[in-house]
């Protein structure tokens, strides 16, 4: 409803004659889209720029995703993987297998979110370096707590 709010509060503005440029800098939006919002305004009036509701239907009813949260309850090791990990991307094989709909990673991280789940990153545990493990003393010129960054796929819970 944010958007709509912005939308509407720039209608009353156009009623009262005021430039895009004011509006959109006042409203924190772009130009072009005050311009748009200004051209639907003229046409249609304030009525064309409440929100027409969400752009498509959710591709899983509710129904459904309660049968994907009692598959998730199994856990992974139920569907196949050896590992307690649910990741966005084994959620959404899971969601292909059971209910067919192909959803991208994104796609199954919004459907989680929207229905009261959150995605997480787990927190990268520290690597001993080998001279806390008595092989030595650490690298010369290097830190021995700088540890390379690493890519880590991101788990969900409820």
């Amino acid at each position: 409803m944010f958007r709509e709010e912005l939308r509407l509060k720039a209608a009353e503005r156009f009623a009262q004659g005021e430039a895009s440029g004011v509006i959109a800098r006042d409203l924190r939006v772009s130009v072009r889209s005050v311009q748009r919002w200004r051209q639907t305004w003229d046409e249609d009036g304030s009525r064309a720029l409440r929100s027409q509701g969400p752009a498509s239907l959710p591709r899983l009813s509710g129904k459904q995703f309660a049968q994907l949260e009692a598959e998730l309850a199994k856990g992974p090791a139920a569907h196949g993987w050896e590992d307690q990990r649910w990741t966005l991307a084994r959620i959404r094989t899971v969601i292909g297998r059971r209910f067919h709909p192909a959803y991208a990673i994104q796609g199954v991280r919004k459907l989680l979110v929207r229905n009261g789940w959150s995605c997480q990153v787990p927190a990268r545990r520290r690597l001993a370096a080998p001279h806390r493990l008595g092989h030595g003393p650490p690298p010369q010129g290097q830190s021995d707590s700088a540890v390379p960054p690493r890519r880590i796929s991101g788990m969900c819970h409820l």
